[in-house]
């Protein structure tokens, strides 16, 4: 639980807290049709314990395996406003969306990881997929 510089000093595991708990919220709205990823937990055991953040990993996987249906996604996007709006999507729309997102903070995790070990990351590591694509065109 190193504080990164780089990160504003957040540390790689409130990254990875921030994911997962993405995801749950994700999961947790299914049934009931609304998804309000603003409500997350903050589980802070998330970012301590690797063994139950993996655990946790390979539950959001196994939710990933549901069939598409409309959802209401509530949020507010202004901190100065009292109330929330609710705007349409449905269950792929949002795992395309949380995927997108997670490549983001892998990104952030990797400077993070750069910044406080030697530990070598995978070349493709928080890359989206269409930037590897471009890339291997260019390479040819």
């Amino acid at each position: 639980m190193q504080p990164c510089k780089t990160l504003f000093n957040a540390t790689i595991g409130q990254h990875v807290r921030h994911i997962i708990e993405l995801f749950q919220c994700l999961e947790n709205g299914y049934d009931s049709g609304l998804v309000n990823y603003e409500q997350r937990k903050r589980d802070v055991r998330i970012e301590s314990d690797k063994d139950f953040a993996a655990g946790l990993l390979s539950e959001v996987h196994q939710g990933l395996n549901k069939d598409n249906k409309d959802l209401q996604l509530e949020a507010c996007y202004d901190e100065h406003a009292a109330s929330s709006i609710t705007l349409a999507t449905n269950f792929y729309r949002e795992v395309a969306y949380n995927l997108e997102h997670t490549i983001h903070h892998m990104a952030l995790i990797r400077v993070g990881i750069t910044e406080v070990s030697d530990i070598e990351i995978p070349e493709e590591f928080g890359v989206a997929s269409s930037t590897i694509k471009y890339r291997q065109q260019c390479a040819q």
